[in-house]
C-alpha cells in the first residue's frame, strides 16, 4: 500500500520532480505525510534512483519534523478543535484511531513506543506513535528521543527493503 501511494504522490508532483532538488523535495514532503513517512519518502527515492545515505537523510529530516509539535500540542490543538460541530468528529476519529493501537504502546512504554516507530506496519508510524504518547501522558522528551530513534530504525529497515530488495526487482 505505501509504494502504491508513493507512486500516486510522485505523479501528483509531476514537473518539480524533473530535477534532482525537486526530487529531493519531493522525498522530504511524502516523508512529512502520515500513513507514508520515511517508508514512502524512501521507496520514492529508491523509485528516483537517488543515492541512498543522501536520501536517508533527507526522509528522516522529513519525517522527524512533526514529531515534536505532536507531542507538545496535539492536545491543546484537540481540545480546541472539540468545540467546533465538524471538527470534533475528526478528534474523535483520530483519538478512536490512536486508541485502537494504545495497547501496542501502554505496555512498554518507551520501548513499545520505539517498536511502534521503528517497525514499519501499516497503522504504524512517528505521526500514531506520537499521537498515542501524547493522549497517553507520556513524558514528552522521553517519547520524543523514543520516537527519533524509531524513524532511524524504520530507516534502516526501508533502506533494506527499498534498496536492497525493491532495487533487484526493479
Amino acid at each position: 500500500m505505501t509504494q502504491k501511494l508513493a507512486n500516486f504522490m510522485i505523479g501528483l508532483f509531476g514537473g518539480i520532480a524533473s530535477s534532482l532538488l525537486g526530487k529531493y523535495i519531493v522525498i522530504f514532503i511524502l516523508s512529512m505525510i502520515p500513513i507514508l513517512e520515511l517508508r514512502g519518502g524512501l521507496i520514492a527515492a529508491s523509485l528516483f534512483d537517488l543515492p541512498m545515505w543522501q536520501s536517508f537523510l533527507v526522509c528522516f529530516l522529513g519525517n522527524i519534523i512533526p514529531i515534536p509539535f505532536i507531542l507538545w500540542l496535539i492536545n491543546p490543538i484537540f481540545r480546541k478543535m472539540r468545540d467546533w460541530k465538524h471538527m470534533g468528529k475528526v478528534v474523535i476519529w483520530c483519538e478512536n484511531k490512536a486508541n485502537s493501537k494504545k495497547d501496542q504502546i501502554e505496555n512498554l512504554k518507551y520501548l513499545g513506543l520505539f517498536l511502534f516507530v521503528g517497525i514499519p506496519l501499516p497503522g504504524t508510524g512517528a505521526w500514531t506513535g506520537c499521537l498515542i504518547a501524547a493522549l497517553l501522558n507520556m513524558d514528552k522528551r522521553k517519547s520524543c528521543l523514543a520516537a527519533f530513534l524509531g524513524v532511524v530504525l524504520a530507516g534502516v529497515i526501508m533502506l533494506v527493503f527499498s534498496y536492497g530488495i525493491l532495487g533487484r526487482i526493479i
